[in-house]
């Protein structure tokens, strides 16, 4: 199972693919740099929009454009990057983290204090009224440090975070009418040692395993639903950051990195790689 290099780039911090189907392009986020990419999956041209501020995370809108969660909290922009609607509900020691849109339209995002302060991050979820458009966002999860990867299962009965200081990935109850949170539990804990990295992104394939970038351990694994690890696939970029099924067929699978603090970066920490035959497919939402 050998990773392509599908787009050479130097990003601080590339993270958050997501396939977009109805462009056939992946749009994925520079946090650092505060930049929105959108490639196409095979080899295409990438086009970038920027922002003042790091973005954590960006999503397509069905009306076109994206909704963003931010340095200060969530927007939404235009295609071209005008930010149309914005939501502060952060101080300036908080900033977003990687978010994800469920079913229902509701973006998940996590918030951390910039200098990882143990408990002080959150679990926040943004709401639209379907009837005015109008957002509220409440805060989900609280206690956390660095909330990172989040995903659904297939059925979306069951959510899945990582919290990346703590080295551990989470699993609750998941009702999909209401977006609430139950049974929480401690699913996979990742001892601590340099080879391990730490956990980052995450995405969940058509069987309900998971897929788990491991920052500083230049690796992507495989976990069953119980938590076993099934599968480690080394990576030829130190900082591993995302990952999301993507193509046609949602057979492929594509994995964002990361250079920022790297001492030697080589000239691919930082690209994008695609795993063509990763033994898995993803499901569409």
């Amino acid at each position: 199972m050998e990773p392509e290099v599908v787009l050479r780039w130097p990003a601080r911090c590339g993270e958050g693919p997501v396939w977009d189907a109805k462009t056939g392009t992946v749009h994925w986020v520079d946090i650092l740099a505060g930049q929105v990419h959108s490639t196409g999956w095979r080899n295409g041209p990438t086009r970038t929009i920027g922002f003042d501020g790091l973005i954590g995370a960006a999503a397509p809108r069905a009306s076109g454009g994206f909704l963003l969660a931010t340095q200060q909290g969530f927007a939404g922009c235009t295609a071209t990057g005008e930010i149309d609607q914005e939501l502060i509900i952060l101080d300036d020691a908080h900033r977003m983290n990687d978010a994800k849109l469920d079913r229902a339209g509701r973006f998940w995002a996590g918030s951390t204090e910039w200098s990882f302060t143990p408990g002080d991050g959150a679990l926040w979820r943004l709401d639209p009224d379907p009837a005015t458009g109008a957002w509220r966002a409440e805060t989900v999860l609280d206690g956390l440090t660095l909330p990172n990867g989040l995903d659904w299962s297939p059925d979306e009965r069951t959510f899945y975070l990582v919290d990346s200081i703590e080295r551990v990935i989470l699993g609750y109850d998941h009702d999909p009418a209401t977006g609430t949170l139950s049974r929480p539990r401690r699913l996979i804990e990742l001892p601590d040692d340099p080879d391990e990295g730490l956990p980052d992104g995450l995405c969940v394939d058509a069987a309900g395993c998971l897929w788990v970038a491991l920052y500083d351990a230049a690796r992507l694994d495989r976990f069953a639903p119980d938590g076993a690890r099934l599968l480690s696939v080394p990576l030829p970029v130190r900082r591993p950051t995302s990952c999301a099924f993507v193509g046609p067929r949602l057979d492929r699978l594509w994995i964002t990195s990361a250079r920022e603090g790297l001492p030697d970066p080589t000239d691919l920490d930082g690209s994008n790689l695609l795993l063509p035959s990763p033994g898995a497919v993803g499901f569409s939402r």
